[in-house]
């Protein structure tokens, strides 16, 4: 018989003591296939890609409804047994009030921690107001303490992959964020040691999220090194699959060959794998 699946209140616990110390990896799956095999392989957190779900289901990044992404989170949270943060884009609203409505549902899946971005879905301007911006990071923290506290809260500022890559701006906001009750930093697009050491020096010893989407030239010990403490790789995992995918129907389509399929994983090995990982979890 499969032991008894840790609650949801477990991985909220887990998953807030692994921002404690040290430095952890948290990849990003978009399905729950992709969940469940990187669960396998050890990886201690989770975190969902906006990126790679949507673009699974023929959405461009961004493009997806509110609704649709929190079933997505539902089902992941169901599906694992580690914790899973939600990429919750801008929480799917303007406003601080409908941010913090949007926050309870997010909540109400069963993720273990969120992330808010600064930046707006429709792409009119890169970055909220900087006034704006705080009261949305305030509103989302207040919806996360009045259903318990107990969920990470994680304060985004996009600056670096919006076409504002200004290191001061990026860390007057992550400062401001942290003040503001944020429990972990995260600026995406910086990728200079020296842009990270300056995030990391600049909240005071609270947890910073590092995006490492390409390779940088940095192992998980050069960035525990730096005093990173949680590393997530966005969407480049589904995107590693979806290019591989690409260049092999490319490949069918216009040269008529399959070479590319020499020395992919086998039916056997996956049907292997979870077959046996089933057995943990129905």
């Amino acid at each position: 018989m499969p032991s008894a699946r840790p609650s949801t209140a477990d991985k909220r616990k887990t998953f807030r003591e692994l921002h404690r110390s040290g430095c952890f990896v948290i990849p990003n799956p978009w399905n729950v296939g992709s969940a469940r095999y990187l669960q396998g392989l050890g990886f201690k957190a989770l975190a969902t890609t906006s990126a790679g779900h949507a673009h699974a289901m023929g959405y461009p990044d961004g493009a997806q409804s509110r609704d649709e992404v929190l079933a997505h989170y539902k089902e992941l949270a169901a599906a694992t047994d580690v914790p899973l943060n939600a990429d919750f884009e801008n929480g799917f609203a303007d406003d601080p009030d409908t941010v913090a409505e949007n926050v309870t549902r997010c909540i109400a899946t069963g993720v273990a921690g969120l992330s808010i971005e600064d930046s707006p879905q429709h792409g009119q301007f890169p970055l909220y107001d900087f006034d704006l911006a705080l009261a949305r990071g305030k509103a989302a923290r207040a919806a996360i303490d009045k259903a318990g506290g107990d969920v990470v809260f994680t304060a985004r500022t996009e600056g670096f992959i919006r076409g504002r890559p200004d290191l001061d701006e990026t860390i007057r906001r992550l400062k401001a964020f942290a003040d503001a009750g944020a429990d972990c930093l995260y600026s995406p697009g910086i990728k200079t040691r020296e842009q990270i050491e300056a995030t990391v020096k600049a909240v005071g010893g609270k947890p910073i999220n590092f995006l490492n989407s390409g390779a940088f030239g940095f192992t998980v010990s050069d960035l525990a090194g730096m005093g990173v403490r949680r590393i997530s790789v966005g969407g480049t995992l589904s995107r590693v699959a979806m290019d591989a995918f690409v260049k092999s129907a490319k490949a069918i389509a216009t040269d008529g060959k399959f070479d590319s399929f020499a020395g992919t994983i086998s039916n056997q090995e996956l049907n292997a794998f979870f077959s046996n990982d089933r057995k943990t979890w129905s």
